[in-house]
């Protein structure tokens, strides 16, 4: 076999092969006798068909189909011989494939990029530091208070988190619009869902009474036709309603699986909750931060192939998300523009901390692989069985593993950058928009 070896541009490489006509008639004659031995054909005996006829029947399919295996293997052959780390899969072209000549043939294909991991030193992070305070623990028992509280209607003036059944008519310079109208509307105050200035007018309203609202849609809102315009809606006040809240006691405790109802043990277990959420959310921050560092300093070469099927990875969860939230059947023909800087970005840091683990001699510490199972089993009913089920299955344990691995190359960036702690309370951080 001989290779050469071209770089067109860029990561793209052509290789040319060349392999011996004697291997490949050799390969051609093989087959072609073991074809001898099986095929039916009249006016001869099973298994006694003269090779030469099978030849003249078959010749050209079975060398067909042994040009293509014989530039399988000798592709693979010739990369390993010429230490090539190819990207994607190759195409390949026949160029020249007759009987007692040698077989060429041109593999083009993509290669991975040199990866040098530049400017970790000069990284600067912020690492969060929180601290669970009583406050905290308070206000999330509050939120479990309101998700089992009870609406129940109230005659007094609406305050804001207050739940209100109304009915409304919209106009523009007098006249009615669509989507404009609406009656037993439930409209939770506070929570502004609705576009904005609609709500504050309702604020100290009563049962029975009438408010007029003026409002001007945002200028991106979803309907063309009202992007911008200003708008005023009759609103009558049907009912007016309060979130009474259930007490804090052995019943509310029993609620949240706490079997004697011992309320300090629903609150312990409340802060180990919110203690694992807090430290995935600040887990999920750094790893952030430094991956938009690192992308910063290292712009790298891209293999159109691995953007290529990063894309295409997407747009299948994005089909699977949309048929799961009722797409159905009508799902869309997505574009791959839509998802390519996404796609870029992911490839890029798989190489970038690809390279790091190589760099460093990173594996995975299977007690940090312990710790993740046993942290995401934590929020299921049967943590055990989560965690059974994880540890005999050899795929999952992989994935677990390459989290795992993942984490520690993050973990080698921040202990080689410049970190500075940032306090910061619960609220900031787990109520953090965008």
């Amino acid at each position: 076999m001989q290779v050469s070896v071209e770089t067109t541009q860029g990561l793209e490489r052509r290789l040319t092969i060349t392999v011996p006509a004697e291997s490949v008639d050799n390969a051609v004659k093989s087959r072609l006798q073991q074809l001898a031995k099986t095929q039916r054909i009249n006016g001869f005996r099973p298994g006694k068909v003269p090779v030469s006829v099978i030849k003249k029947r078959y010749g050209q399919a079975v060398r067909q189909e042994v040009a293509g295996d014989v530039m399988q293997q000798n592709f693979y052959q010739a990369i390993v011989q010429e230490k090539i780390n190819p990207a994607g899969m190759p195409s390949f072209e026949l160029t020249k494939d007759q009987d007692g000549e040698d077989l060429e043939f041109v593999a083009k294909f993509e290669v991975y990029p040199e990866v040098e991991v530049k400017g970790v030193d000069d990284i600067e992070i912020e690492k969060t530091v929180v601290e669970i305070a009583d406050e905290d623990l308070d206000n999330m028992l509050e939120t479990l208070q309101k998700q089992h509280g009870e609406w129940k209607e109230v005659k007094r003036k609406a305050r804001k988190d207050d739940r209100m059944v109304i009915d409304f008519v919209g106009t523009i310079d007098g006249e009615e619009f669509d989507g404009g109208k609406a009656e037993d509307f439930t409209l939770e105050l506070g929570k502004d869902r609705m576009i904005p200035g609609f709500e504050k007018p309702l604020v100290g309203a009563k049962k029975g009474e009438e408010v007029i609202v003026d409002v001007t849609f945002p200028e991106d809102y979803h309907a063309e036709a009202l992007k911008g315009k200003e708008a005023q809606f009759t609103v009558n006040v049907k009912k007016v309603e309060g979130l009474t809240l259930p007490k804090v006691d052995e019943e509310f405790a029993k609620l949240f699986g706490i079997e004697d109802g011992d309320v300090e043990a629903l609150k312990a277990e409340v802060r180990k909750n919110m203690e694992r959420e807090l430290g995935q959310t600040l887990k999920t921050q750094l790893k952030e931060e430094v991956i938009a560092k690192l992308l910063e300093k290292n712009e790298l070469d891209l293999p159109a192939a691995l953007v290529d099927q990063e894309v295409n990875a997407l747009r299948e969860q994005a089909k699977q998300r949309f048929s799961q939230q009722g797409g159905g059947q009508n799902l869309p023909d997505l574009p791959a523009d839509l998802f390519k800087d996404n796609a870029q970005r992911r490839v890029s840091i798989g190489l970038l901390l690809g390279e790091i683990i190589k760099q460093n001699d990173l594996k995975a510490d299977q007690e940090k692989v312990d710790s993740l199972i046993e942290t995401m089993a934590s929020a299921y009913e049967d943590p055990q069985e989560v965690v059974d089920y994880y540890k005999n299955n050899q795929e999952l344990m992989q994935q677990m593993q390459n989290v795992a691995l993942e984490e520690q190359a993050i973990e080698w960036v921040v202990g080689q950058a410049k970190v500075t702690e940032v306090n910061k309370s619960f609220d900031e951080v787990m109520n953090k928009q965008g």
